[in-house]
């Protein structure tokens, strides 16, 4: 709000109103905000992911469409062709009630003029064409009269829907039997049926090219999967007002290969996807079963594990109280009563403990530069070293923390340059009123890195450099710091030992066991939190490793990110 207010400031200031009776365009309004936004990119009250993020919003090819379509309408005097598109229905509906019983398309049309919603589409239009905005709501007596005892508003009416199909090739429905009736549960974005808009969630399946399957779920999968050509469907529909949810995205945070579920409702329409995909989820009604698909592979959605039953499932819930539909057949679904209880994740600590990570909502953002850089890895795996050849490359790029201690400066050693040296008490009372990201005791000191000391280095321009534990992300990881998370992998134990080697002193020598610890805590690093990781180095070479890290984070200058959502819209 702040920012749109500075915005609009600087528009009154810059912007002189016209002195020729013209008005400013609806594009040139937003070329202005984005001159405005600009001229703020050094502004104190404006955030740079804020600037990042309203640009991108400015220039949007939605926002550009939309600027059209005002300056279109702003220019674009409407005129009505007709007045009286009720009466022109009733007529056509005469005509059509002579030849609905032999002609399909007929019959097709005749049950979309009979909608309900399409009625009041048309009535709607009336009233606004002739001015009348302060009628009843009410039908007016002429709509009745083509309401015929076959085709009724009442939810009794029978509609024949005609679909194209190769032979084997998927409607992108699925089905369940519900009070002995075959009804559609689902219908999967980007599929015939969902292309073609002729059948809706709720419609129950009477007829299959003529064969009676109203109670018969076998008898509709053999016909369906054997029909080649027309598919004519006779149906009742459900006239359902079904409100669709927005499209989200997010990242997997696992595996998912529906021949391996038993429990998809059809694993023809599963998607497979892998850890650290972004999926596009375009429906998420049912509390189970959503639908996406996968960015950069935008075919057809298909059905993946809900966030709510992938927690269950993984939290050992049992089978009983996790899925609540028995399997009849692919693509149909035997509905049982929905079980209203569930799991309450912040009810059990030890789930809690677990971390269970499914899906993380994320939005794509222009390039930007992270604030901070995080070094994860097991000790000994070199990444206090990478770490300083780090900053040695680019010193006013790159920055650290000036760690705290509770210990005595020792001689050469300056508090604020070296340590900040603070008494035992003053940082046992700040780690208790959580200033500090992580601390620990040696020989008997504190020793810890407090959040503003990486406060202190962003505000000189630098990115803070972190060699901290894997926990600490849970404390990093949001719109203030920005992390870029790099994983330091071990690599095997032969090359391992000969680096250490190498680096070792004289005096110093690093026993097999030890570097087996490395490898193995390396290994259980990655599996625990691998979903994290923006970037991940096998540090084999000390000098590659450098390289490649600087080159993947000059790469975030010109490169499109995806971020955790809370980074956009939650930002401090």
């Amino acid at each position: 709000m702040k920012l749109l207010i500075e915005i609009e400031r600087d528009r009154e200031n810059d912007i002189m109103p016209a002195t020729d009776g013209s008005s400013e365009s609806g594009q040139e309004a937003v070329d202005a905000v984005v001159d405005s936004l600009d001229m703020l990119g050094n502004s104190t009250h404006a955030q740079s992911v804020d600037l990042l993020f309203l640009k991108e919003v400015m220039k949007s090819r939605l926002m550009k469409n939309l600027i059209k379509a005002h300056d279109t309408l702003e220019d674009t005097e409407l005129k009505p062709h007709r007045m009286d598109s009720l009466g022109l229905a009733a007529d056509i509906m005469a005509e059509l009630t002579q030849i609905i019983g032999c002609d399909n398309g007929a019959a097709e049309l005749a049950g979309i003029l009979q909608d309900l919603n399409f009625i009041s589409l048309l009535r709607t239009h009336d009233d606004i064409a002739s001015g009348n905005l302060d009628s009843s709501s009410e039908f007016d007596d002429h709509t009745q009269d083509f309401y015929t005892p076959d085709f009724n508003a009442t939810g009794d009416a029978i509609r024949m829907v005609g679909i194209r199909k190769s032979k084997d090739e998927p409607l992108g429905v699925t089905f369940k039997v519900e009070d002995g009736e075959i009804v559609v549960a689902r219908i999967i974005h980007g599929s015939i049926i969902d292309k073609q808009g002729l059948l809706h969630v709720g419609d129950v399946i009477q007829e299959v090219n003529d064969h009676d399957v109203s109670n018969d779920p076998d008898a509709l999968r053999k016909h369906i999967k054997k029909a080649e050509g027309r598919v004519t469907l006779k149906i009742r529909p459900s006239y359902q007002d079904c409100i669709m949810l927005p499209p989200i995205y997010v990242r997997a945070f696992f595996d998912y290969d529906p021949s391996n579920d038993t429990l998809v409702p059809c694993q023809e329409v599963g998607l497979p996807f892998r850890r650290g995909d972004i999926l596009c989820v375009v429906e998420r009604d049912d509390m189970e079963w959503w639908q996406a698909y996968v960015v950069g592979d935008e075919g057809q959605s298909g059905l993946i594990p809900s966030q709510d039953l992938e927690e269950r499932r993984r939290a050992f819930v049992p089978h009983e109280n996790i899925y609540t539909s028995e399997l009849v057949a692919c693509g149909l679904v035997k509905s049982k009563k929905k079980k209203r209880e569930k799991y309450e994740t912040r009810k059990n600590h030890q789930f809690d403990r677990s971390d269970i990570v499914i899906y993380e909502e994320v939005q794509e953002m222009p390039p930007f530069q992270r604030k901070t850089i995080v070094l994860l890895g097991a000790q000994g795996v070199g990444r206090r070293t990478l770490k300083n050849r780090l900053i040695e490359h680019d010193p006013s790029r790159f920055g650290v923390p000036i760690a705290h201690t509770t210990r005595l400066p020792r001689q050469g050693e300056k508090n604020g340059v070296d340590y900040h040296f603070v008494l035992r008490s003053e940082m046992e009372n700040d780690i208790l009123n959580h200033r500090f990201l992580e601390y620990g005791d040696f020989a008997n000191n504190l020793y810890g890195t407090t959040f503003d000391s990486i406060r202190e280095v962003n505000q000189k321009g630098q990115m803070c450099v972190l060699d901290v534990n894997p926990q600490t992300l849970k404390l990093l990881r949001n719109s203030e710091f920005l992390p870029f998370v790099v994983f330091v992998a071990s690599p095997d134990l032969e090359t391992l030992r000969i680096l250490h080697e190498a680096a070792a002193s004289s005096e110093k020598h690093v026993m097999d066991a030890d570097l087996q610890k490395t490898v193995e805590e390396s290994a259980r690093i990655q599996r625990l939190y691998s979903h994290l990781f923006d970037f991940t180095i096998v540090n084999s070479n000390l000098n590659e490793s450098c390289q490649q890290l600087c080159e993947a984070l000059s790469a975030l200058a010109h490169q499109r990110q995806w971020v955790p959502i809370d980074w956009v819209y939650d930002a401090p």
